[in-house]
């Protein structure tokens, strides 16, 4: 009887419960990775998400640990405490994957996606298991070698500290610096390569046709997406890319000249295209401006990055500015020497990054345009007055901003597609950073998604 009496309760798990500060931690984190989003989102992506959460929070208890182990020890709460928390922490997971199933319908719903079933979310809770238990695993090797590298030299010693140093440079070179030079570099010889197979434009009001003065091989991929789109005969479509001439200041030279020659002054309206940071100009807006200006029209695109947007968002977001101001100063500068009655009525539009070009532009030259539409502009910038905006509620783009960490985003101007999440401080920013990553595989009206309206939408003169 004693023996019975005596013996472990480990019922319910109370033996083995975690600690109260893993279970806080992980289901934090578990629930934080399930909290509405702005677009519909695969189970492949939210197991990610889940995964890489839960592994945070692992090594945040992990850390809490450590540095109040001491204390912890001391007022330790007993193993049925534990288990209480580690239920009802699950209590709460389970109902945040049901509120997570809720939401995700509703926004599928208004996007015109199928619903969310029990098959979606038993992926989501395998996978992220799955990606969480890898990811500790890592953390736990890499842990241990370096605990390895580190007994190897005395532990009082200044070298041991050198040691560390060198071991974490080494780990950001291989695993940040090296593979980003790398894809920096892939990235711009496949833009060069890309494309090459369409067909070669036939009108001398194209660039890239056998009379351009930018060679079919210097456009890149998206320059020759862009001159390739459908097309009335008489519009005129120009395209500077990177490779086809060595600086700023030339390829706008180039440009002008390139629009000059395939007769784009000579056309009542004129829009000059800003593209996106990998050289894209949307053809939903190409479209829209053969419906607006029915092919009296001519347009006109500088590339100056041939990186994605998000990169050169955050490393090189200057030089969408740039480049558009000095294409804005000398096409409207040669506009200016034209008699009032023959100029074209002059048009600014972007997508995206561009939009920020786009933007800058207006102040830029002797003339002023008709007007400047952007698309999906990022955040953090009020727009000009007189400036035309679209932007979808469900667009990450426009809500995303470092300052969505601690301040809900500005959303005036917006137009209602789907119902928009509540803000939370910090969650938001994670979430809406996962959504920039699908932001371009929604139909047109949702997400960074955006159709002919784009061209339809710019204001008479």
């Amino acid at each position: 009887m004693t023996a019975v009496l005596t013996r472990p309760r480990t019922l319910a798990g109370i033996a083995t419960a975690p600690r109260v500060a893993t279970t806080v931690c992980v289901g934090a984190a578990a629930m934080a990775s399930l909290a509405p989003s702005l677009l519909p989102r695969s189970a492949v992506v939210q197991a990610v998400l889940t995964g890489v959460l839960v592994a945070g929070g692992w090594a945040a208890a992990t850390l809490w640990h450590r540095a109040t182990g001491k204390l912890t020890r001391t007022v330790e709460l007993g193993p049925r405490i534990r288990a209480v928390v580690a239920w009802s922490g699950a209590v709460a997971i389970a109902a945040a994957l049901l509120l997570a199933q809720h939401w995700q319908n509703g926004i599928r719903a208004a996007m015109g996606v199928p619903a969310t079933g029990a098959a979606h979310w038993t992926a989501v809770v395998v996978g992220a298991a799955a990606v969480a238990v890898v990811l500790v695993g890592i953390a736990s090797a890499l842990r241990r070698l370096l605990r390895a590298a580190l007994r190897r030299v005395r532990p009082s010693s200044r070298a041991r500290r050198v040691t560390a140093g060198i071991l974490a440079a080494a780990l950001v070179t291989a695993f940040w610096v090296g593979p980003t030079a790398r894809v920096a570099g892939a990235v711009h010889t496949a833009n060069a390569a890309a494309g090459l197979t369409l067909p070669l434009p036939q009108s001398p009001s194209l660039s890239g046709s056998t009379d351009s003065l930018t060679p079919w091989s210097t456009l890149g991929g998206q320059g020759r997406r862009f001159v390739t789109a459908p097309a009335s005969e008489s519009t005129v479509r120009t395209y500077v890319g990177l490779d086809s001439a060595p600086d700023l200041e030339s390829r706008v030279g180039l440009a002008v000249r390139e629009l000059e020659r395939a007769g784009g002054f000579a056309r009542s309206n004129l829009v000059i295209a800003v593209p996106t940071g990998s050289g894209w100009i949307d053809a939903n807006a190409l479209a829209g401006f053969e419906r607006r200006f029915g092919g009296d029209v001519a347009e006109v695109a500088l590339q100056y990055s041939s990186a994605p947007s998000w990169a050169a968002f955050v490393l090189d977001r200057g030089s969408v500015e740039s480049s558009v101001r000095a294409l804005y100063s000398a096409v409207s500068q040669r506009l200016s020497e034209l008699p009032v009655g023959s100029r074209p009525n002059l048009y600014v539009y972007g997508q995206s990054l561009g939009a920020i070009g786009a933007a800058a532009a207006a102040a830029a030259g002797p003339i002023a345009p008709c007007g400047v539409l952007l698309a999906g502009p990022p955040s953090g910038r009020a727009p000009a007055p007189g400036v035309t905006v679209l932007a979808n509620a469900s667009d990450p783009v426009v809500h995303w901003s470092p300052r969505l960490l601690v301040v809900p985003p500005r959303l005036d101007g917006t137009r209602p597609d789907a119902p928009t999440p509540p803000w939370l401080p910090l969650v938001s920013f994670v979430q809406t950073s996962v959504d920039l990553l699908t932001s371009l595989d929604s139909a047109p009206g949702h997400g960074h998604r955006y159709g002919t309206d784009q061209g339809t939408a710019l204001p008479d003169c």
